[in-house]
C-alpha cells in the first residue's frame, strides 16, 4: 500500500494524463469516424474512395508505427505541437477507422426502404443520413463503439514511450526510486481498470436507454 500512498501525486498525475488522452482522442475518433462513415456510404465515388483508403491504411498500420509517424514525421514538415497533442492525433486517427466501420455496419442494418422513402420526400443525402439513417444506426452500434473506446484507453499506454505523461509511464520513476515493480504495476492496472469500467458503465447506460431491444 505504501507504493500508492508515498507516490499518490505521481499516480494522480499519470491517471489524469491517461484520462485526458482518452477523452480528447475519443472525441476526435468519434468526429472523424462519423465523417469517414459518411464518406463510405456516400453516393460520390471520390468520397467513398477517401473513406476506404482511410480505413484500409489506418486499420492495417501498427499503432506504434503511427505514433512514430506523427511524433517524428510531422515536425519535419514544420508542424511542431506539444507531445500530448501529437499523441491525441495518433490515437484519435487510429481509432477513427474502427469507429467508422462500426458506424457503417450500423448504417447497413437500416432497411434500404428507409433511405428510399426519405429521398422520395425530396431529402438530400445529408438530410437522409442525419435525420433518418444515423439515429436508427446509432442504437445498434452502442456496444461496439464502447468496446472500441475501451481499447483506445488501453492503447494510450503507448504514449508513455514518447514522453507523454500517462499512467503506465509512472513505473519508470517508481522503478528508479526502488519500489516493488509488482506493486507498482498492480496500482497502475487498477487505474486502467477504473477508466475502462467507467467507459463500460457509461455505454451500458446508453445501451439500456437507447439500444435495440433483443
Amino acid at each position: 500500500m505504501n507504493v500508492l500512498t508515498d507516490n499518490f501525486a505521481l499516480y494522480g498525475k499519470g491517471f489524469l494524463g491517461t484520462v485526458q488522452l482518452t477523452v480528447y482522442a475519443s472525441l476526435l475518433a468519434l468526429v472523424l469516424g462519423f465523417v469517414m462513415a459518411s464518406c463510405r456510404v456516400s453516393p460520390v465515388g471520390s468520397f467513398r474512395a477517401l473513406g476506404t483508403a482511410w480505413v484500409t491504411i489506418l486499420r492495417n498500420t501498427p499503432l506504434t508505427l503511427l505514433f512514430f509517424a506523427v511524433l517524428l514525421g510531422l515536425p519535419r514538415f514544420g508542424l511542431v505541437l506539444p507531445f500530448q497533442l501529437f499523441a491525441v492525433l495518433a490515437l484519435g486517427c487510429y481509432t477513427s477507422a474502427f469507429i467508422c466501420e462500426a458506424l457503417r455496419s450500423g448504417i447497413n442494418t437500416v432497411p434500404l426502404g428507409q433511405g428510399e422513402a426519405a429521398r422520395s420526400l425530396g431529402m438530400t443525402f445529408g438530410q437522409t443520413l442525419s435525420t433518418v439513417v444515423l439515429p436508427q444506426a446509432f442504437r445498434s452500434v452502442i456496444p461496439p463503439v464502447g468496446s472500441t473506446l475501451i481499447a483506445l484507453a488501453k492503447n494510450s499506454a503507448i504514449a508513455g514511450a514518447f514522453s507523454v505523461t500517462e499512467l503506465l509511464g509512472t513505473y519508470k520513476t517508481l522503478n528508479e526510486l526502488g519500489y516493488s515493480v509488482v506493486w507498482s504495476f498492480v496500482w497502475i492496472a487498477l487505474g486502467y481498470l477504473i477508466i475502462t469500467l467507467t467507459i463500460s458503465a457509461l455505454f451500458h447506460a446508453l445501451e439500456k436507454r437507447w439500444g435495440v431491444a433483443r
